[in-house]
């Protein structure tokens, strides 16, 4: 069943209500491109453990305190999750994410006859580019009743590249290609010690990373070859020998979010009990960490694009820039 979406699907609602997005079309599929992608291996990466300087503090606060962190070793995929892999396991199971599936009126708190229908129909939130400057979420994503991860841009857009990361996957649909693959989502702390490589984060854009090049949301420069999702692979990997840890697409983690880092828990941690979670812009259920930042991150607006940034995801709704991969505590079949 799709879990609690807060304030997130309430900020849709009021949106469909006042613009009939549930008939918008998105713009956001990626340009074309000038930029060589090779094919990346698929085969995970093996970390030996180690203690790191995790969290930043000149950045957002919910991103410190800097303390120094231990974690245990560990084999992590080299590249976010594709749609090619994920295919894999929906024509083994034949499984069906939330994301195709009706919504559940209940989670709206409202009476079902102020829902718009389109609403309630199976979709996801896709990112469509406003036309005047904002700083209001909901003028730039949309419910799109049709948007899947095999139609990341809508019924009306073109099918899920096997190359690029899936998206607009809820946790459930994470974890479960996560147990039938034999891996689970990783820590806050295992993937910041993956994606940092041995280095300090700082509040420099990368060069070498899909984000966004300009003002956002309104004007996109593309100077990193793309508008929108990346295939993986296309920018050099980090130190680890990692793809992506920072941009393309946000990074989902199984730790449970608060803003801030406990300072105490450090010896492979694990985040906070659901019980003790809070995200203050889902106040109404626990929300799990998101790491790395996405295409959409900017300069102006979302400065995500470092491996110690953090962000609270709603479990139960997908998006077009968030998706995930797997660390895994033996070595995988094939390895």
């Amino acid at each position: 069943m799709q879990t609690a979406t807060a304030a997130m699907l309430v900020g849709l609602l009021a949106s469909a209500v006042a613009a009939c997005n549930g008939t918008a079309k998105s713009d956001a599929v990626p340009a074309s491109t000038a930029r060589t992608c090779p094919q990346v291996s698929d085969t995970p990466v093996r970390l030996e453990g180690g203690s790191f300087l995790m969290g930043q503090e000149d950045v957002y606060a919910e991103e410190g305190p800097v303390r120094q962190t231990r974690v245990d070793g560990f084999w992590i995929d080299p590249h976010e999750v594709t749609n090619r892999q994920f295919a894999q396991f929906v024509r083994a199971t034949g499984y069906r994410t939330v994301a195709q599936n009706r919504v559940d009126p209940s989670l709206f708190n409202v009476p079902v006859a102020q829902i718009p229908a389109d609403m309630l129909k199976p979709g996801s939130a896709v990112f469509t580019p406003p036309d005047h400057a904002s700083t209001n979420y909901a003028d730039w994503w949309r419910y799109m009743p049709g948007a899947s991860w095999q139609k990341p841009y809508g019924p009306d857009g073109p099918d899920a590249a096997p190359g690029e990361p899936v998206v607009h996957l809820a946790w459930a649909d994470m974890a479960t290609y996560a147990k039938w693959k034999g891996g689970r989502l990783p820590t806050e702390a295992e993937w910041e010690y993956a994606a940092s490589a041995g280095k300090l984060s700082t509040r420099e854009q990368p060069d070498e990373a899909n984000s966004w090049q300009g003002i956002f949301p309104v004007v996109n420069q593309e100077k990193d070859g793309f508008r929108g999702v990346a295939p993986v692979g296309c920018y050099s990997p980090n130190a680890n020998g990692l793809y992506d840890m920072i941009g393309n697409v946000w990074e989902v983690t199984a730790d449970f979010y608060r803003p801030g880092h406990d300072p105490a828990d450090n010896d492979n941690p694990g985040g906070p009990s659901e019980n003790a979670a809070y995200d203050p812009f889902n106040p109404g259920f626990a929300s799990r960490t998101m790491k790395g930042g996405s295409y959409l991150c900017a300069p102006n607006y979302c400065q995500r694009y470092r491996p110690a940034a953090r962000q609270g995801r709603d479990p139960g709704l997908g998006a077009s820039n968030v998706g995930f991969r797997l660390v895994y505590d033996a070595a995988p079949d094939g390895v």
